[in-house]
């Protein structure tokens, strides 16, 4: 009992700065938490959300930004292609599936976008409750629309000009809810699907009621339409080579690969997030530093209270592993609370996110997060080792002589 009296005294003693050792641990940890958080999260939604798709076609522009805006829904379109022109693509041999987009519109910042059946089949869409929408001003919400919006299946709404905001609303239509999916897990969660002749029937004062959507019979209704993109899934190992190739040589329209152009954006956040990391990793070693220098000083201090420990039956061992326990304890409670405060911290970042298709959590674990814990007890183990080999060299007749 007397041992671990004498041991609280001095960890009382020097609570300021065991106080900042565990600030300074947790902070390291908690800044790669939400690296690694963050980056996870952004890799597995670039990952699902453009699987199936090999290809983007839309106007000239930027690839980047048509990839982000048709595959991803995060940006702005480059422009509107001639629907002509894209049912043309659309029967070119080289392809195996071609969906269509119409963008414009929202409800709430969540993107109305006009398609048909192929949409569904590409990312194996399923409903939940209700149907797929069938005719023009129908729609099919995703889940998380469902859910934030409130909506239910036969309720009305009215679609609002632009992307984002609800500034200029069309108020001569409003949409019905016909169905509502089953949560996917990507970027469909948070679209509200409708057919192209809806998207059309939005934008003009007259148009017939029907099932408008880009289609051999409807070839000629679409001549003088205009739609956003098309998602494009190859028939074969040739058409990797041939078909981007001929849509940027042989038309006005362009050919963005999703692959490529995710590879060429999270090199770009990659770039920031490295720098971060050794930034966290800067502060990590000057923690296990000042534990280290801590724990060495406090050493110096500790002499007699040890060698009245030793002649109190403490093994040197035992204090050995005493002094060892102290300095992986900090690092422990420092890691667990940067863990804490990195789930946190990102979690905050995403409710204050602006767009809800990139929205980050902080309610989720990886795999890669154990790894912090044993980083931190590997530092709190490196830092006390020196200080805890002192224990060999204490004299305890000439400290006690000492400090008489």
């Amino acid at each position: 009992m007397n041992i671990f009296k004498i041991s609280s005294k001095n960890l009382v003693r020097n609570k300021l700065t065991t106080i900042l050792n565990i600030i300074l641990v947790a902070f390291g940890v908690g800044i790669l938490s939400i690296l690694f958080l963050a980056s996870t999260q952004i890799s597995n939604k670039l990952e699902k959300n453009a699987k199936d798709i090999d290809l983007v076609v839309g106007a000239k522009g930027s690839p980047l930004q048509l990839i982000l805006s048709s595959v991803y829904h995060i940006d702005y379109p480059t422009g509107n292609i001639p629907a002509k022109d894209a049912f043309k693509l659309m029967q070119n041999p080289l392809v195996k599936r071609a969906v269509p987009l119409a963008l414009g519109d929202n409800y709430n910042g969540y993107r109305i976008v006009g398609t048909d059946s192929t949409f569904s089949n590409l990312y194996g869409l399923s409903i939940q409750k209700g149907s797929f929408w069938h005719k023009d001003l129908e729609v099919t919400l995703g889940s998380t629309v469902a859910l934030t919006s409130g909506l239910k299946i036969g309720d009305s709404f009215f679609g609002a000009h632009g992307l984002t905001g609800n500034g200029d609303v069309h108020k001569q239509h409003a949409y019905r809810v016909k169905g509502i999916l089953k949560p996917q897990g990507n970027i469909t969660d948070n679209l509200i699907l409708t057919n192209i002749g809806s998207v059309y029937k939005m934008h003009e004062e007259k148009h017939a009621e029907g099932h408008s959507h880009i289609s051999a019979e409807g070839a000629k209704e679409i001549n003088d339409k205009e739609i956003t993109a098309l998602l494009i899934q190859y028939k074969s190992p040739m058409s990797v080579i041939l078909f981007p190739r001929m849509v940027n040589q042989s038309t006005n329209m362009q050919a963005a690969s999703p692959a490529m152009e995710s590879a060429r954006l999270f090199s770009l956040i990659g770039v920031g997030i490295d720098t971060l990391q050794w930034f966290a990793i800067f502060i990590m070693g000057i923690a296990a530093l000042s534990i280290f220098i801590s724990l060495y000083n406090a050493m110096k201090e500790r002499k007699y209270d040890l060698a009245i420990m030793r002649c109190l039956g403490a093994s040197k061992s035992k204090l050995f592993f005493l002094i060892m326990f102290e300095g992986v304890l900090v690092t422990f409670i420092g890691a667990c609370l940067g863990l804490l405060i990195g789930h946190v911290a990102l979690e905050v970042i995403g409710a204050h996110q602006e767009s809800s298709q990139a929205k980050l959590t902080g309610l989720t674990a990886i795999p890669q997060e154990v790894y912090l814990i044993w980083i931190g007890l590997f530092i709190g183990t490196l830092a006390s080792l020196i200080p805890a080999m002192q224990i060999y060299k204490v004299d305890i007749a000439e400290t006690l002589t000492k400090n008489r």
